[in-house]
C-alpha cells in the first residue's frame, strides 16, 4: 500500500501537497485573528476556495499526465473523494479535537468549491478536444 501511495505522490506531487495542507489546516488547533474576520461568511468563502483550489490542482495535474481523460476516474478522485474527505475532516473536528468544531455548512462550502471547479474542468476538457 505504501508503494501505491508513493507512486501517486510522485505522479501528482502538487495534489498531494494540497491534500496534506488541507488536512493540516483542518486539524490545526488555532488560527490568528485577521481584519477579514468581519467579512460575512469569510469562513465559508475560505472553505470554498481551499477545496476549489485543491480540486483545480488535481484537475491540472491529471490533465498534464494523461492524453485521454477517464471521466469516471476524474469524477471519483477529483469530485467524490474530496467531498468525502471533507466530511471525514468535519467529523474529526467535531469528535477528535477539543479546539475545532465540525460544521455541516463547511462541508457544503467545500462541496460547492469542488463542484464549481469540476464543472469548469469538465467543460474545459470537452472544449479542448475540439
Amino acid at each position: 500500500m505504501f508503494e501505491t501511495v508513493r507512486k501517486y505522490a510522485k505522479k501528482y506531487p502538487f495534489s498531494t501537497c494540497c491534500l496534506a495542507l488541507v488536512w493540516v489546516l483542518s486539524l490545526v488547533p488555532f488560527f490568528p485573528e485577521t481584519p477579514l474576520d468581519d467579512v460575512a461568511f469569510i469562513d465559508k468563502w475560505t472553505h470554498l476556495v481551499m477545496y476549489g483550489g485543491t480540486c483545480a490542482v488535481i484537475w491540472f495535474e491529471y490533465w498534464r499526465q494523461h492524453l485521454r481523460f477517464d471521466y469516471e476516474k476524474l469524477f471519483f478522485w477529483a469530485c467524490l473523494m474530496p467531498i468525502a474527505m471533507s466530511g471525514v475532516l468535519e467529523l474529526l473536528q467535531e469528535y477528535a479535537t477539543t479546539t475545532r468544531n465540525g460544521d455541516w455548512f463547511d462541508l457544503a462550502a467545500n462541496a460547492a468549491g469542488v463542484i464549481l471547479v469540476a464543472l469548469i474542468g469538465f467543460a474545459a476538457s470537452l472544449l479542448s478536444r475540439k
